[in-house]
């Protein structure tokens, strides 16, 4: 990647840099390269204030600071898949606990699995379902991945659980998130996160970790619930489960959220607007016809 932006700068070429992830610590591997993108990059587009926060926390030199502007990761405007529960092969009237996304240990997927049949039981109906859905990226984390599906065949609440597995298309992603009454993200590590993006989107109600970046967002959402304890999650899971009307409400907020804050439409005009400082006007005033 630093070749690639080094090579466009040679060529005159503004260069504006993403940083899809910024932790709150950082290490100082991760620090080395965040250096040379940010130094060699003309602007720097980070997710979250608390990024912001992070890098002038770790970063010695101000002028790179100055680079970094913060634009939220966008969601779709989207009206959910119709019927998708009845696409998935799911009985009409189950209520969906969905976690998804890429198989890793900072996941932590099994955590939700170990305290599931705790959940179902303090629930106390049949019409419920976990849906555990996603992959492990290339050859990364299998030994996490098999851990997973062996605490999934040992939970004696397995009948209620259901695995998705391989390359999910977006479609198939849509009918997923569609499908769900409950988005749960138990993160141990987080930055900001495309699914809970995807979720809200949605419409759906998060039950997330405790995490300063899932904190922060259903804090400012409110659109879900925030979890540090097995209680706490065993409790926040239950209550959405039971409580429709709540559901509703975080639903209800999500969607608002999404449209005024952080639709594509909104994001791709704050990009513009730091396109545009990057980008010498011209000096030629007549009438112009330009040629492909």
């Amino acid at each position: 990647m630093i070749p690639l932006i080094i090579e466009f700068r040679l060529t005159g070429i503004p260069v504006v840099s993403t940083l899809h992830t910024v932790y709150d610590v950082i290490s100082d591997e991760h620090l080395i390269i965040l250096n040379s993108v940010i130094d060699n990059s003309d602007a720097v587009i980070v997710h979250e204030e608390y990024q912001v926060e992070s890098l002038k926390k770790h970063l010695k030199r101000t002028d790179l600071i100055k680079k970094v502007h913060v634009v939220p990761h966008g969601a779709r405007d989207i009206e959910p898949v119709k019927d998708a529960k009845q696409h998935l092969g799911i009985k009409k009237g189950t209520k969906v606990v969905l976690m998804i996304g890429y198989f890793r240990p900072s996941k932590r997927f099994e955590r939700i699995v170990r305290l599931w049949p705790e959940i179902i039981k303090r629930y106390g109906g049949n019409d419920v379902l976990l849906i555990v859905a996603g992959k492990v990226r290339g050859i990364e984390y299998r030994d996490y991945r098999n851990m997973l599906f062996n605490e999934i065949n040992s939970s004696t609440a397995r009948d209620s659980i259901k695995v998705i597995r391989g390359q999910i298309s977006q479609d198939s992603f849509d009918t997923i998130i569609s499908a769900s009454d409950i988005v749960v993200l138990p993160y141990s590590i987080s930055s900001q996160s495309g699914i809970v993006a995807h979720s809200l989107a949605f419409g759906k109600p998060i039950v997330t970790s405790d995490t300063f970046a899932m904190a922060s967002l259903v804090r400012d959402v409110k659109a879900g619930l925030t979890s540090k304890t097995d209680e706490d999650y065993i409790r926040n899971i239950v209550r959405l489960l039971e409580d429709n009307d709540l559901r509703r409400s975080f639903g209800s907020n999500a969607l608002k959220y999404v449209q005024e804050k952080i639709s594509w439409i909104k994001v791709a005009e704050r990009h513009v607007d730091i396109y545009k400082t990057l980008v010498e006007p011209s000096v030629l005033t007549a009438d112009t016809l330009w040629m492909d």
